[in-house]
C-alpha cells in the first residue's frame, strides 16, 4: 500500500509515518513527487491494523498497490521518474538520452575514438563492457579492472557519463568505484542476489530485459533492486528470444507504451542487440524515438570488422553521427529533444 500524504507536509510529518510503518513491522519507501509525497508500506500486512496510520497528521489517505511491482508502479508515483546520470546529464523527462560506444572496451586507442566521436555527435554516456559474459567460455572476456580505468580515462577526457556491466555480487564495488551506472546484462536480470547487491550501492542501474522475460518479470526485477532504497533504475529493452533467427534478437518496441503505462521508470532501447545487424540501427533507433522511448542504447566502434566482439552489429562514428541527426529530426516531431 502507499501512504499519500496532504500538499504541503514538512518533513517531520513524513518521518512520523515512516516511524509507524516500522512500528508495524514493515518496510517504507519515501518517494518524493512534483505534486505529492506518498510513503510506501511493503511486507506481509496480514494483521496489520492500519488506523494508526489513517490518523496521523497530514496523511490525504491509504491505497493500495495492486500491482505485484510496488515501487516501481505507476500506482505510487504518477509522473515519470529522471534518472541523473552524474554528470550534469540525466534519463527521463523530455530529452531522449544517447549512450553510445564499444560493445567491450579492447585498448585505450579504440576506446578513446568511440569516446571522442559519440561525444562530438551528441551522446551524454558511453557504453562499454570491461567484463564481458559470453556463451563461448573460450572468446574474449574483457580486460576486467584494466578496461574500467580506461573507462575512467574516457570519462576524464569527453565528460561523458560511464555505463558498463556488472557480471556477480564480487565485482559490484569494484566497478561501483569507477562506473556512474551499473548496467546489468540479460543473462543475470534473475541474478537477484546481484540485483539486490547492485541496489545497496545507490549508483544508478540499467537493468537489461532477459531474452524470455515477461513484463512483470522485468519489473519484479526493477523490484528488488529499489528495495534496497535505490530509485535510481533505467530499464532496457534489449531484445527478446524468438523463433525468428534472421535476426540476432528480436526488438519488441511495444514494451514502451506498456512501461509507460505500468511504471514511472524510465527505459531506454538497444537496437544493437536487438536486432544483431548494423544496417537496421538507424530504423530502429528512429522508431523507438517515436514509440516514446527516454533514450538509446549503442553499440560504436572505430573499426567494427576488426571489433573483439558484436562487429556486425556496431555503427561506425560516421554512421552514428548520421544517425543523430535522423534522431534529432524524430524526437523534434514528438515533442522532444535530443
Amino acid at each position: 500500500m502507499i501512504v499519500v500524504m496532504q500538499s504541503g507536509c514538512a518533513k517531520e510529518d513524513v518521518d512520523h509515518v515512516v516511524g509507524l510503518i516500522r512500528e508495524l513491522g514493515l518496510t517504507d519507501h519515501v518517494i518524493v513527487g512534483t505534486d505529492r509525497t506518498v510513503v510506501a508500506a511493503i511486507g506481509d500486512k496480514r494483521g496489520v491494523d492500519m488506523s494508526s496510520l489513517e490518523r496521523s497528521p497530514m496523511v490525504d489517505r491509504i491505497v493500495p498497490i495492486l500491482a505485484p511491482y510496488k515501487v516501481a508502479s505507476r500506482e505510487v508515483k504518477k509522473e515519470a521518474s529522471v534518472i541523473s546520470l552524474g554528470n550534469g546529464s540525466s534519463v527521463g523527462g523530455d530529452k531522449v538520452a544517447v549512450i553510445a560506444g564499444p560493445c567491450s572496451v579492447e585498448n585505450e586507442t579504440q576506446l578513446l575514438a568511440a569516446a571522442t566521436a559519440v561525444k562530438a555527435a551528441g551522446a551524454i554516456g558511453l557504453r562499454g563492457g570491461a567484463f564481458k559474459p559470453r556463451t563461448n567460455p573460450y572468446d574474449f572476456q574483457g580486460l576486467g579492472e584494466a578496461g574500467l580505468k580506461l573507462l575512467a580515462k574516457a570519462r576524464s577526457e569527453t565528460g561523458l557519463a560511464i555505463v558498463t556491466e556488472v557480471m556477480s555480487i564480487d565485482q559490484v564495488d569494484l566497478v561501483a568505484e569507477y562506473a556512474d551506472v551499473l548496467q546489468i546484462g540479460t543473462r543475470n536480470m534473475h541474478n537477484f542476489n546481484l540485483l539486490i547487491a547492485a541496489g545497496r550501492t545507490k549508483k544508478p542501474v540499467m537493468l537489461k530485459r532477459g531474452w524470455s522475460a515477461t513484463l512483470q518479470e522485468f519489473l519484479l526485477a526493477a523490484e528488488y533492486v529499489m528495495s534496497e532504497g535505490n530509485q535510481d533504475v533505467i530499464l532496457c529493452e534489449r531484445g527478446i528470444r524468438t523463433h525468428e533467427s534472421y535476426v540476432r534478437n528480436t526488438l519488441p518496441l511495444a514494451i514502451i507504451p506498456a512501461i509507460k503505462r505500468e511504471s514511472h521508470l524510465p527505459i531506454v532501447i538497444d537496437p544493437s542487440q536487438g536486432t544483431g545487424h548494423a544496417y537496421m540501427v538507424p530504423a530502429m533507433s528512429r522508431a523507438a524515438i517515436a514509440a516514446g522511448a527516454d533514450g538509446l542504447l549503442i553499440e560504436v566502434h572505430p573499426d567494427p570488422e576488426h571489433a573483439m566482439t558484436d562487429g556486425a552489429q556496431s555503427i561506425t562514428p560516421k554512421g552514428f553521427t548520421e544517425l543523430m541527426g535522423e534522431a534529432r529530426a524524430i524526437a523534434a516531431a514528438v515533442g522532444r529533444t535530443i
